[in-house]
């Protein structure tokens, strides 16, 4: 029932509320950003959400646009800046995301929208992630977040997905709030982000 009848209702209510109470954060952040960056502060991406529908997710951007001498894109260690990093250890770079909430794209809690590109190298059950509306944190990002694998994520994923319900939910705002708090698991181990998903080879 809660699934079906008062998560969304829920996450109206809460993402209404934190938006208002975090504007002055939003705000600060915007400036600072668009200043260091000399320019957009959003990072703006197609990602996958429920039933498989494409949304443009926002977040606050930390890394530069950085180019080789070939045109092509820095690794992403050399184009995530001190204060991007600062930011995403804080986990501020998802407070834009509370508006894909709004929208309708996203939920507070639910697996993490992942790459288009990794649509296709899903196994059936990984997919059923898509059966409920991507989350800003979820069970994964409280059960080692960047610093487990592809495998365990998807599993924590699927578990959550059969299992939802407002004491579900309600445990893991807490436990996010808990890893913010320490900063814990931002980083796969040995890289600044996550290692892209290569399949179930």
């Amino acid at each position: 029932m809660y699934r079906r009848y008062f998560k969304r209702g829920v996450d109206l209510l809460v993402s209404i509320t934190v938006i208002i109470v975090l504007l002055p954060i939003f705000v600060l952040v915007t400036g600072v950003l668009a200043i260091a960056l000399r320019g957009n502060p959003f990072f703006i991406q197609p990602r996958p959400g429920l039933n498989s529908k494409v949304f443009r997710i926002i977040k606050f951007r930390t890394m530069r646009n950085t180019f080789d001498n070939h045109g092509k894109l820095l690794p992403d260690d050399e184009r995530l800046f001190k204060l991007g990093k600062l930011i995403r250890r804080c986990s501020l770079d998802e407070i834009p995301q509370l508006i894909n909430v709004v929208i309708g794209d996203m939920s507070l809690i639910g697996p993490r929208p992942l790459l288009v590109e990794y649509l296709h190298l899903y196994s059936a059950d990984q997919n059923r992630r898509h059966l409920v509306r991507p989350g800003i944190t979820g069970w994964a990002q409280v059960n080692g977040r960047n610093a487990i694998t592809w495998t365990e994520k998807f599993d924590c994923d699927i578990w959550y997905v059969d299992h939802i319900s407002l004491g579900l939910d309600f445990k893991i705002v807490l436990l996010t709030m808990m890893k913010v708090f320490k900063g814990a698991d931002v980083n796969q181990s040995g890289h600044v982000t996550t290692e892209k998903f290569g399949g179930n080879a």
